[in-house]
Order: C-alpha cells, then structure tokens, then sequence
C-alpha cells in the first residue's frame, strides 16, 4: 500500500485462497489488457473471457499472454464449454483450453440441460488436466431452484473435484442468486452458507450493491465474480473500508 492507514483489515495475500476477484473480460483489446494489468495485477485473482468471446477475439494467444506474464490464470467462460458441449466436441475442448496454455476451465450448464451425474462426471474428467470451476444456477430466470437444490448441487460438484463453485448471476446480476432487480435472494445467499463452506464460494457480483452486500455479509476476503475491469481498484477500496459504504465496517466502535 501507498502509505501507513491502521484499522485496515487484513487481506490475504496472493496467491490466495479465498479473498478472490474474479475478473469479466467481456472484449479488452491487447492494449486495455495491458493498461488494466498495470493498474489492477495485485488485486485480480483470475481472469475470465465472458462467455464466448475467446472464439471471436482477435489475437486471442497474445491477449492470453498479456494476463499470464503478470501471474493472472485465464480461462474461457462457461458458456463456451456448453457450445463445445452441445455440439458433442468435448475431447476438443480439452485440446483448445491445453493449446492456448489454458490451466483454469469452467463448468456450466446455465444455457443447456446436463443431467447432474453427467455434469459431475465433466467436472472429475476435467481435473486430471486443469483446475475446475463449476456454476451452479441457470441463466433463465424463470427457471428458480430452490435452496435445498443449490445446496446439493454445490456439494456433489466440489465433492467431484471443483475447486470452487460459482453462485451464477450473468454478467448483469439478474438471474440465479438475484432477482431481476438485482437484489439479492437472501434467504437463498444465508441458507447455503450453512451448508458450504463460504471459502469455497464465488459469488458472481457485478453491482456494487452486491458486493457491499456479501463484505458486508461475510467479510473483506469473500469471493466475487464477474467484475468488471474499470471496477477494480474501487472494489479493492472498498473491501477494505475506504468507501463511503464500507468505512465504518473495520473502525474500532470508539472513533464513530
């Protein structure tokens, strides 16, 4: 940090465990890339190609590079494993993900129907060769899954080797552990966190009241997703109480 502030609350330090943002590159070209590495490498944990946009990116090995030369892991988002899915190309995911230096993937089933036994069977496929993410949650949002669901589809995906589980929001933060106002399923967020460890969750949250909502829930070092570039140095402020939302969270009550 840039000079001496006490009562800041310790973050971990990478590579962390827990405490990860997870970034949406939804299009930077190389040069964005790079200017956002300048600014945002110590606090992006991952990188995420939205999507599918990693199948119409231009220089897609060099922008790749870009994240990586800065210690930044890159995988494609799961949609693109659905459409290799669906077209039965899975052997050739596997060969894409491994000849663009790809050691992240993600498993989603938000835009098609896997049987779960199917999709947990991706998920321990999928371990022998990289490090799984899997998402639970459709991105239709009439289709609503009931708590318990969550429960036992988070569990039987770390139980098949993920090494997190994804809460879906889409990029907008209008389906899946939200509703299509944003706001947050509360019941929903508090009922699986009595089931899976917080620590191997990322919560999807691209809206800044979201986020304020989980720091404030379960504290400086929680898990988000789907962040957006140009919002990560304000995350990272306010994750540790230098917001105007978060500024009374770390102070000792007597300086109120």
């Amino acid at each position: 940090m840039n000079f001496n502030l006490t009562q800041i609350p310790e973050r971990m330090v990478k590579p962390r465990q827990n405490g990860i943002t997870m970034v949406m590159d939804k299009g930077l070209s190389i040069e964005e890339a790079r200017n956002f590495m300048s600014i945002s490498h110590p606090h992006t944990d991952i990188v995420k190609l939205g999507f599918g946009t990693s199948f119409v990116t231009p220089n897609l090995r060099e922008k790749i590079e870009v994240y990586q030369k800065n210690g930044i892991p890159v995988y494609f988002g799961g949609t693109l494993f659905e459409a290799f899915l669906v077209r039965n190309q899975f052997e050739d995911y596997i060969a894409v993900c491994k000849d663009y230096g790809i050691e992240h993937v993600e498993v989603s089933d938000g835009s098609i129907t896997i049987p779960h036994a199917e999709k947990c069977g991706y998920i321990e496929k999928l371990t022998k060769h990289f490090t799984v993410l899997s998402e639970v949650g459709s991105k239709d949002a009439a289709h609503i899954i009931p708590p318990y669901k969550w429960i036992e589809l988070m569990r039987a995906e770390l139980e098949a080797g993920a090494s997190y589980v994804i809460a879906e929001a889409r990029e907008a933060g209008n389906v899946g552990i939200y509703r299509g106002s944003g706001e947050v399923r509360e019941g929903l967020v508090q009922e699986i966190l009595t089931q899976i460890p917080e620590e191997k969750i990322i919560w999807e949250a691209p809206q800044k009241a979201q986020q304020l909502y989980f720091l404030e829930l379960i504290g400086c070092n929680v898990n988000l997703g789907n962040i957006a570039p140009t919002e990560m140095i304000a995350l990272e402020a306010m994750r540790i109480g230098l917001r105007g939302d978060t500024f009374h969270l770390y102070l000792d009550k007597a300086v109120h």
